[in-house]
């Protein structure tokens, strides 16, 4: 009899520890995710930003010289990411394959122009700075006018900003949850205790010596609660390079490092406070109080 209540009880503390781990890691896992979402925000941004094409449409009159001329420049500047010259054949070909027909069979000509499609850098994309690069390109003698699309531009950079700031409120609300899961965790796995840490206390153990075998014990479980959540992290930053490498979520591993290793640690500090407190909680606790 007295053996299989053991054995109960073995089974009830396994599931009890694993039951932690498992909170810990999703938590820590979660919380992870947000950390890689807000410290590569500015990466995505501009990733999408880099999308906004400025096409400078180019006179019939202009000589080759002069086109070579404003490639350089535009390569040189300070705005510029990169350049792409487009002929009037290669964009009549291109609307080809869009549309499906050849809309120069019933015009009887080209009445397309010759362009120089512009990736602006994403710290210069917004209206004024583009209208300014717009306006330098038609000062040139050759240039017939500058395209964009203002109002993509502008619904851009308005919702860049409300994103951002609803990641760092998200992020937290998120943070305070996650200390509030894993210290519930925590405190339900030491409320299991409660009875043991009580009567360790009536044979005069002191305070120090009951606390800590409950805070390693937390703290080895936050641990491989952390382990769990970094391996989990590690799977999705491997899955999103390799899906969308232009977005180059692993250029910097130093910043992925520091990263992991400040998950790791709020693992193990979260779970060593909560577990102080609770013992803490119990320790202060009459006997009489254990039951309710």
């Amino acid at each position: 009899m007295s053996s299989s209540y053991e054995t109960y009880q073995k089974r009830r503390l396994i599931t009890s520890y694993f039951s932690v781990v498992l909170s810990i890691a999703l938590v820590l896992f979660l919380l992870g995710l947000l950390g890689m979402l807000v410290l590569n925000a500015k990466k995505v941004s501009d990733h999408f930003k880099e999308q906004v094409v400025v096409t400078i449409y180019l006179k019939d009159s202009a000589k080759e010289v002069e086109i070579k001329q404003l490639e350089k420049s535009l390569a040189m500047s300070e705005y510029v990411k990169s350049t792409e010259y487009v002929s009037k054949e290669q964009a009549a070909e291109s609307m080809k394959a869009e549309n499906g027909d050849d809309f120069m069979d019933f015009l009887g000509y080209n009445p397309l122009q010759n362009s120089i499609d512009v990736i602006v850098k994403a710290d210069f994309v917004d209206v004024a700075q583009l209208e300014a690069i717009a306006a330098e390109a038609t000062s040139k003698s050759f240039v017939d006018e500058v395209r964009y699309d203002k109002d993509l531009v502008t619904l851009m950079n308005n919702n860049v900003k409300k994103i951002s700031f609803w990641v760092l409120v998200v992020s937290a609300v998120f943070t305070i949850i996650a200390v509030l899961l894993i210290n519930s965790s925590i405190r339900l796995s030491v409320y299991s205790n409660r009875f043991t840490i009580k009567t360790m206390q009536m044979v005069g153990a002191t305070k120090q010596f009951i606390r800590k075998p409950f805070v390693w014990k937390s703290i080895r479980l936050g641990i491989i609660g952390a382990v769990v959540a970094m391996l989990g992290m590690a799977v999705v930053l491997y899955y999103i390079n390799k899906t969308f490498p232009e977005l180059e979520f692993l250029s910097n591993m130093v910043l992925v490092a520091g990263l992991f290793v400040a998950v790791f640690i709020v693992g193990i500090i979260i779970t060593w406070i909560s577990t102080y407190i609770a013992t803490q909680r119990f320790l202060n606790l009459k006997t009489d109080a254990l039951y309710y």
